[in-house]
C-alpha cells in the first residue's frame, strides 16, 4: 500500500494545475532528503516530471528544482542523461531569452554533465534565436549563452553562471577538449577565448567553472602552441592574474613579465578561493610539459609571481603546486629526466569540488 508521500507523488500528474502546483512544491524537500519515493514503479514519478518541465513556469520551476536534486542519485541521473528527448527539451528551453527558469536548467544541465554519455551533446545541433547571435552548434549555443548571458543581458532571469560547471565536466572528454580550441566558422572565435575573460568575475561559481574547464583542455598538449600565442589563446594573463596579489617586485622582474601584470594598482587582491588559485597554477603545470613552454614561462617571469604565492597563501594544496612548478621551471634542461606533468596536475580534474552534485 502506497505511503502518503507517495501518494502525494502520484499527484504530480494531476489534470488540474493548481494541484500539480501544490504536490510539485510540497515535494521539492523531499527530492534530498527521501529520494527513493521518486523512484517506484520503474522510476516512473521521474518519468513523469521529465515531461513537466514544460508545465506551467512555477510548476516546471519545482520539477526542475526536484530534478535537479534527483540527479544526486546515479539511477536516477543515468535515467535523465539518457534521455534524448528529454535531453533535447532542456536545450530547446535554455536558450529562449524569455525563459523563467533558465537557471535551473543550467543547474540541471551541470549536473548532467556528472555522467559520461552527455559528450555526445557536443555533436548536437538546433536552430539558434537570432538574438543569440549563434549557429546551430550546441556547443557554440551555449558558450555565446554563457558569454552573452552574464549578469542577465540575454535573459533578464538567467546569469548560466552553472554552464561553467558543464564545460568543466565535459572537457574530461577529448572531442570536447577539441572543441574549445577550434576557431568556429561563424564568428572566427576560438571558445576558449571567450571563456577566459571570466577568471577574475565576480561569480565565484563562474571563476571556478571557468578555472576547471581551462585547466582540462590544457591536457591537450598538441594545442600548448595555442594556448601561448597572442593572437589565437593567449591564456597565460588569464591564468596569472587571479593568483597575483599586490606584491611588489624588483624592476628587473617586473620589465620581464607579460605588460598586463606590470604596475597592477595598490588594491590589487588574489583571487579569495584558494582552490582556484590551485587549478591555476596545476593549469601552469600543464603548460610546461613541453620545452617550449617553459621556455616561454621563464621568458615572461611566472617564477616570481609563483615564489609569492606560495609565500602568501596559506593553504596546503596551493603550497604543493607551487612546490611542483618551481621545480619544473628551475630544473636543468639538460637532464632528460623529465616528469609526467599532466599527471601531476591531476588527471581531468576528478578531485576537484565541482564535481559535487548541485542541490537546490
Amino acid at each position: 500500500m502506497p505511503t502518503e508521500l507517495e501518494e502525494l507523488v502520484g499527484f504530480i500528474v494531476d489534470p488540474k494545475p493548481e494541484i500539480r502546483a501544490l504536490a510539485t512544491e510540497h515535494l521539492v524537500p523531499y527530492s534530498t532528503s527521501q529520494p527513493s519515493i521518486f523512484k517506484t514503479d520503474n522510476l516512473k514519478p521521474v518519468n513523469n516530471l521529465k515531461l513537466l518541465i514544460k508545465d506551467h513556469p512555477k510548476i516546471a520551476e519545482h520539477v526542475i528544482t526536484i530534478l535537479i536534486n534527483l540527479a544526486a542519485d546515479r539511477e536516477i541521473l543515468e535515467s535523465l542523461a539518457t534521455d534524448e528527448r528529454f535531453l533535447d527539451e532542456i536545450l530547446r528551453q535554455i536558450i529562449v531569452a524569455a525563459e523563467p527558469n533558465a537557471n535551473l536548467l543550467s543547474m540541471l544541465l551541470a549536473n548532467l554533465g556528472k555522467w559520461d554519455s552527455l559528450n555526445r551533446i557536443v555533436n548536437k545541433r538546433q536552430s539558434a534565436p537570432g538574438e543569440l547571435g549563434s549557429n546551430d552548434l550546441v556547443m557554440n549555443q551555449l558558450v555565446d549563452l554563457f558569454v552573452k548571458g552574464a549578469d542577465g543581458t540575454y535573459n533578464k532571469s538567467a546569469d548560466f553562471d552553472h554552464l561553467a560547471y558543464l564545460f568543466a565536466d565535459l572537457t574530461k572528454h577529448p572531442e570536447v577538449r577539441h572543441y574549445f580550441v577550434q576557431k568556429q566558422d561563424y564568428d572566427g572565435v576560438i571558445p576558449l577565448t571567450k571563456l577566459k575573460v571570466f577568471t577574475e568575475y565576480k561569480s565565484d561559481i563562474r571563476r571556478k567553472g571557468v578555472a576547471s574547464t581551462i585547466k582540462n583542455v590544457a591536457f591537450e598538449v598538441p594545442s600548448h602552441p595555442l594556448f601561448f600565442s597572442e593572437d589565437d589563446i593567449n591564456i597565460l594573463p588569464y591564468v596569472l592574474l587571479p593568483i597575483m596579489g599586490n606584491e611588489e617586485y624588483d624592476e628587473e622582474e617586473m620589465m620581464s613579465m607579460l605588460p598586463d601584470l606590470q604596475l597592477l594598482p595598490p588594491d590589487k587582491e588574489r583571487d579569495s578561493d584558494p582552490n582556484i588559485i590551485q587549478t591555476h597554477i596545476e593549469t601552469l603545470l600543464l603548460l610546461s610539459s613541453t620545452r617550449e613552454g617553459r621556455d616561454q614561462m621563464r621568458d615572461v617571469k611566472v617564477y616570481p609571481i609563483i615564489r609569492e604565492t606560495h609565500l602568501r597563501v596559506d593553504n596546503e594544496g596551493v603550497r604543493d603546486a607551487c612546490e611542483r612548478l618551481v621545480q619544473v621551471l628551475m630544473r636543468d634542461e639538460a637532464n632528460p629526466a623529465n616528469g609526467d606533468h599532466a599527471k601531476d596536475a591531476g588527471e581531468d580534474n576528478n578531485e576537484d569540488d565541482d564535481d559535487q552534485i548541485i542541490e537546490v
